[in-house]
C-alpha cells in the first residue's frame, strides 16, 4: 500500500468463506464479489461475501459475467435483482460487467467485434439508469480492448499476470500498463488480487461520487407478478395478460388482477418469463408491452417471440422504459398458432423507480 494505491481482492463461490477480518488486517482496502452470470444465474454466496466484507470496513461491489451472445437486457435485469438489496443499502456499492471470453469462447460464439461493443453499452447504460447515483464500470482483457468491445470513457478493472503469484508489494512498485485502468489486477494466486490507482481515501470518495444532493429517490420499489392458475390462450387476437398472482408490490404499481404493472411516472426494468405448452414446433406468441392512459391505448411497443419447441416453450422477454405520468403499462400476447394454447406459467419481475 502506498500513498497512491490501495489493495483489493475479488471472490465468487468458488472461494469459499473469507476471513475478512484478516483481509483488513492485511490492508484490504476493497472487494467485488460476483453476483450474476448469463440470463438466469445468480453466485450463492454473493450475499455472505458482500455483508462480511461490508462489516469489516472495505468497499464493496458486485460483478456480472458477460454473454454477449445471450440478451443484454435480461442479463442486466438478472444482475439488478441480485446485487439491489445491497446497492441500496450501501451508497458507495460499486457495479461491474466481467467481459472475458470462455477458453472455448462459448460465451462470444456467433458475435461480431461491433456486436459485443453494442451489447456492453446496453447492459452498462441499463445497470447505471437501475443505479443512477452508483458508478459502473468494465473488467475487461486487453485482448478485448483491442478488438473494440468496449465503449470509450468506462472505469477500467484490468487483468494482467507477468508473474504468476506475487504480493502486493511487488505490483505496486512496478509501472501502470499503457491501458491506464483504474484497478490493476495481477495475481490470481493463491487469490485474485488487485491493487487501485487511488488512496484508499480517493477510491471512496470516487465510489460515491460529488454528488451531495439526490433529487430522485435510488431505492427501486419491487413488483413480483404471475398467474395464479394455467390461462388458455385462443388464437388470433392480441389478449391481455392478467396477473393475478402478487407477491410483492412496495410501490402499488400493480392493479389486483389487471395485467398492469407499471404506473408512471417511473422508469422500471425486469423480465417476464414464460411457459407455454401445446405450442406447435415453429409456431409463435408474441409479447409486446402496450401503454395506456387510464383505459385508453396510446401505444404498443417492440415485438418479442415465444418461438414453439419440443416439450414445451420457455422465453424470457425483457422489460425496460420510461413511463409518462399517468400512463401505465400491461403485457399482451397473440398467439399466432392454428388452435389454442396453454400459458402454463408466467413471472414478472421489475424493478421501479419513481420520476418527475
Amino acid at each position: 500500500m502506498t500513498e497512491t494505491t490501495c489493495r483489493g481482492i475479488d471472490v465468487s463461490a468458488h472461494q469459499g468463506t473469507q476471513d475478512w477480518a484478516a483481509h483488513r488486517r492485511d490492508s484490504v482496502a476493497f472487494a467485488f464479489v460476483k453476483a450474476s452470470e448469463g440470463e438466469h444465474t445468480h453466485d450463492l454466496s454473493f450475499t455472505a461475501h458482500v455483508r462480511g466484507a461490508a462489516a469489516a470496513g472495505l468497499l464493496v461491489g458486485g460483478y456480472h459475467f458477460a454473454w454477449p451472445n445471450q440478451d443484454p437486457l435480461v442479463e442486466a435485469a438478472n444482475y439488478v435483482s441480485a446485487v439491489a438489496e445491497s446497492a441500496r443499502s450501501i451508497r458507495s456499492f460499486v457495479h461491474w460487467l466481467d467481459l472475458e471470453a470462455y477458453p472455448d469462447s462459448r460465451n462470444y460464439r456467433g458475435r461480431t467485434a461491433s456486436q459485443i461493443l453494442g451489447w456492453v453499452q446496453t447492459w452498462i447504460t441499463t445497470v447505471q439508469a437501475a443505479f443512477p447515483t452508483q458508478k459502473v464500470g468494465i473488467y475487461t482483457s486487453g485482448s478485448d480492448l483491442d478488438a473494440g468491445h468496449v465503449p470509450a470513457g468506462l472505469p477500467l478493472w484490468y487483468p494482467a499476470y507477468p508473474w504468476g503469484a506475487a504480493d502486493y508489494a511487488r505490483a505496486e512498485a512496478a509501472p501502470q500498463s499503457t491501458y491506464r485502468p483504474l484497478i490493476w489486477q495481477f495475481t490470481d494466486t493463491p487469490l485474485d488480487r488487485s491493487i487501485a490507482y487511488l488512496s484508499e481515501a480517493d477510491l471512496r470518495a470516487w465510489a460515491v461520487g460529488e454528488t451531495t444532493t439526490i433529487e430522485e429517490d435510488p431505492v427501486p420499489g419491487e413488483v413480483n407478478l404471475g398467474i395464479a392458475k394455467p390461462h388458455t390462450l385462443a388464437a388470433g387476437a392480441w389478449e391481455d395478460l392478467k396477473l393475478t398472482t402478487e407477491w410483492t408490490d412496495s410501490e402499488n404499481q400493480h392493479s389486483p388482477g389487471s395485467a398492469i404493472f407499471a404506473a408512471g411516472a417511473c422508469r422500471f426494468t425486469g423480465s417476464l418469463s414464460l411457459h407455454i405448452d401445446d405450442l406447435p414446433v415453429g409456431e409463435t406468441v408474441q409479447v409486446r408491452m402496450s401503454e395506456y392512459a387510464a383505459t385508453k391505448h396510446i401505444a404498443d411497443h417492440p415485438i418479442d417471440e415465444v418461438i414453439g419447441t419440443k416439450g414445451g416453450s420457455h422465453h424470457v422477454t425483457p422489460l425496460v422504459k420510461h413511463l409518462a405520468r399517468g400512463r401505465t403499462m400491461r403485457v399482451r400476447l397473440l398467439n399466432n398458432a392454428p388452435g389454442p394454447v396453454t400459458v402454463r406459467s408466467a413471472v414478472l419481475t421489475a424493478l421501479t423507480w419513481p420520476t418527475n
